[in-house]
């Protein structure tokens, strides 16, 4: 008797490795697929529709937002800007248009001189090397209306128009 409890007594207990290891594998594989259903829109989530809803109600709402609303361009005056450069001056002539709504159109021609002069202190901060990169454009494009979104009030500007962009 004595030597049966022995021999149970000596067995060494099992490790839960085995159930650690099927746990991740699980847990793995449970987040791969609700990758996928909600990646591929066959579960959506917080109220999402499905990509195909999604397109079709886009394509829908572009279609129909631009169009109807009825745009004006207010004319701006060129601007002439003398920049230092260690070959002597240079100029940069910018000239430009605000597209608003009609209803706007009023409103942001009469502060023109505001306007004008956001742009004139923007523009002659800019270094000659700031002008001559690649992406001066469209950086110089944002920072412009995103002044003249502040000076005009939000929702007035809709877009800046680069009409003349010469440095001579």
């Amino acid at each position: 008797m004595t030597d049966a409890t022995a021999e149970d007594a000596e067995e060494p207990p099992k490790s839960g490795k085995m159930g650690l290891v099927l746990a991740v594998l699980l847990a793995v594989a449970g987040a791969g697929a609700g990758f996928f259903l909600a990646s591929s829109g066959k579960v959506p989530l917080l109220g999402g529709k499905n990509p195909e809803q999604a397109h079709v109600e886009k394509s829908e709402g572009a279609s129909k937002g631009y169009a109807d609303v009825k745009v004006a361009f207010v004319d701006l005056p060129p601007v002439l800007i003398s920049l230092e450069s260690k070959r002597g001056t240079r100029h940069l002539r910018f000239h430009a248009q605000v597209e608003v709504e009609t209803k706007y159109q009023t409103d942001v021609e009469a502060i023109i001189p505001r306007i004008v002069n956001v742009m004139n202190s923007y523009l002659r901060a800019l270094s000659l090397a700031e002008l001559q990169d690649p992406l001066a454009l469209p950086r110089l494009r944002a920072q412009l209306l995103r002044r003249l979104s502040i000076v005009s009030g939000e929702g007035r500007v809709r877009d800046l128009l680069v009409m003349e962009f010469i440095l001579n």
